[in-house]
C-alpha cells in the first residue's frame, strides 16, 4: 500500500492498493476510485464490534456505517478529498498508543484501526451548533489519515505543561495528554471578551495538533453573504 497527498489548499489523499489490500472510510468520503476497487458498507468495520459498537463510534462523530474499499483482481486506486481547506495528517498506530481527534477528523484507515468515543461534554445551546463537544478515540494497529482544517500548529507538551485552547481549534492529541473543558474566568471576559465561555485545557506530556480553521468560524464568516430567506 502506498499513499500520496496531492494539493495544498484543498488536498486529496490518493491510496494505491495491491490486490487484496483495503482501507476503511466513513460513509460518504469517497471522491473517486478505479474499476478494480470493490465497496462493502457495514457496521462492523473500524472496530465496530457489532451494532452497539457502531453506535458508540457514531456518537464519537463517525458514521454508523463504514465503507471498506478493497482491490479485487488487480491493484487499484481510491481517493478521498478534504471537505474544507486544510491538511491531511498520516498517523501510524502500533497498538501501544491512542489518539483523540476532533469529531469529523477521521478520513480513512486500514482495517486494524478502531474508532470510538473519547470525550463528550454538553456545552449548552449555541456552542458547536448545540451538539456539545465530542472527541473521537482512535486506537488499534495500522495506518490512518486525519483531516484538519486550515494550517496545523503542533506543540510537544512537557509533563505538567498546560496549553489553553479554544475548543474548536483542538484538532488531535496523543491519548496520554490530559484534556478537560474549563470556563473562562471573569464575568466581563465571558460576556464581552468575544472568545466564548469555554476553553480546552491540554496538559502534557504528549503532542498536540491544533487547526487554525474551524467549521463554526467558517460558517460565521459566510453568513453575511448568504441570501436572505424570502
Amino acid at each position: 500500500m502506498q499513499h500520496e497527498i496531492i494539493g495544498t489548499t484543498m488536498p486529496v489523499l490518493s491510496i494505491s492498493l495491491a490486490k487484496g489490500e483495503s482501507v476503511v472510510a466513513v460513509s460518504g468520503e469517497l471522491s473517486w476510485m478505479t474499476s478494480s476497487i470493490q465497496m462493502n458498507t457495514t457496521t462492523n468495520a473500524a472496530g465496530g464490534g457489532g451494532f452497539f459498537g457502531a453506535i458508540k463510534r457514531a456518537v464519537g462523530g463517525g458514521s454508523l456505517f463504514m465503507t471498506e474499499y478493497r482491490a479485487e483482481g488487480d491493484h487499484g486506486v481510491v481517493a478521498f478529498a478534504t471537505k474544507l481547506p486544510g491538511h491531511i495528517v498520516p498517523i501510524e498506530l502500533s497498538g501501544d498508543k491512542t489518539y483523540m481527534i476532533h469529531r469529523h477528523g477521521y478520513l480513512c484507515g486500514t482495517p486494524g484501526v478502531e474508532l470510538g468515543v473519547g470525550f463528550q461534554q454538553s456545552l449548552g445551546a449555541g456552542v458547536f451548533g448545540g451538539s456539545g463537544f465530542v472527541m473521537q478515540k482512535m486506537a488499534g494497529t495500522g495506518s490512518a489519515w486525519i483531516e484538519l482544517g486550515g494550517e496545523i500548529v503542533t506543540y510537544d507538551l512537557a509533563a505538567g505543561e498546560t496549553l489553553r485552547v479554544h475548543p474548536g481549534h483542538v484538532g488531535m492529541f496523543e491519548g496520554n495528554v490530559k484534556f478537560e473543558i474549563t470556563r473562562i474566568k471573569g464575568i466581563a471576559n465571558m460576556l464581552f471578551g468575544g472568545d466564548g465561555v469555554f476553553l480546552a485545557a491540554l496538559t502534557g506530556p504528549g503532542r498536540v495538533w491544533l487547526q487554525t480553521l474551524t467549521v463554526s468560524n467558517l460558517a460565521h464568516a459566510i453568513i453575511p453573504y448568504l441570501p436572505a430567506k424570502g
